[in-house]
């Protein structure tokens, strides 16, 4: 029984494994990608232009940029890629070849959410090595606090993509692109959001609406929070910034919505009609 089980569970994990490498190769060949990556990395280099106007800043520039960079960009690439990857499939209609295969459904969105997520995980890290170059040419130091904000913008681009998914398991890539990228930025508003409703809409029906919607969406903000106020401290990675207990507690929420919207996707993604 037990080598059974076992079998199943290896067997299972091959199956995801391929269809990652398989989106990971598909991923990293796209041309859009290139280009949003170039346009990163163009971003950096021009806090070096920046950093030369100002009086003695050049690195606390560069580091603002340089991750203001890597958050926009890779945001628009997780938002690309986890609305397009699994709609392409349905449209070249080699989702069916895929699922004739012994492949469950559930194996394949996961196997493409792997993919994704390892791409997402390598360009991170080659935009963060370039910044450190960037940095480090103008004899400032990367730091641990720079490492921190990155790995908490990798969740959040992990996040995103699954909610993606999840849209993308029922609707268009139109709409799913509409529907995450709204969703995404109520998530990082929500503490102007809920200043709103506590402030204007106290005790009315629309405020409860609003507390209900903030309540129930990923709170993105706690993924970028250099230069924000996290109750009555001002975190910056120039100074101080946040713990790396802050950083495993968002990583673990960050998880458990990942896991959330991918059950959820896989389940409206086995109840598809594909005829």
């Amino acid at each position: 029984m037990m080598r059974t089980t076992r079998n199943v569970v290896t067997g299972s994990g091959q199956r995801v494994a391929a269809v990652a490498v398989n989106t990971f190769r598909e991923a990293i060949r796209n041309k859009v990608l290139a280009v949003l990556l170039m346009f990163a990395v163009a971003l950096m280099a021009f806090s070096l232009v920046l950093g030369q106007l100002s009086l003695h800043e050049e690195v606390r520039i560069i580091k603002d940029l340089g991750l203001a960079g890597i958050s926009i960009f890779s945001v628009i690439i997780a938002l690309f890629l986890g609305v397009n990857l699994l709609s392409k499939e349905l449209d070249r209609k080699t989702v069916y070849t895929m699922l004739s295969k012994p492949l469950y459904r559930w194996e394949f969105l996961l196997g493409k959410y792997v993919g994704l997520a390892v791409t997402m995980f390598s360009l991170v890290t080659l935009m963060a090595i370039v910044l450190a170059i960037f940095v480090s040419s103008k004899d400032g130091t990367h730091g641990v606090s720079m490492v921190r904000a990155e790995i908490l913008i990798l969740f959040e681009l992990w996040l995103l993509m699954a909610v993606a998914m999840f849209f993308s398991s029922f609707s268009s890539p139109y709409l799913s692109a509409m529907l995450t990228a709204g969703l995404w930025v109520i998530g990082r508003n929500t503490g102007e959001l809920e200043a709103f409703a506590e402030r204007r809409l106290e005790g009315t029906t629309a405020g409860g609406i609003v507390e209900a919607v903030v309540a129930a969406v990923p709170d993105f903000r706690m993924f970028y929070v250099s230069g924000a106020n996290l109750g009555d401290d001002v975190v910056s990675v120039h100074d101080s910034f946040i713990t790396w207990g802050y950083v495993i507690d968002s990583g673990i929420y960050g998880l458990s919505y990942i896991a959330l919207c991918l059950v959820g996707a896989a389940y409206l993604f086995m109840k598809r009609d594909f005829v």
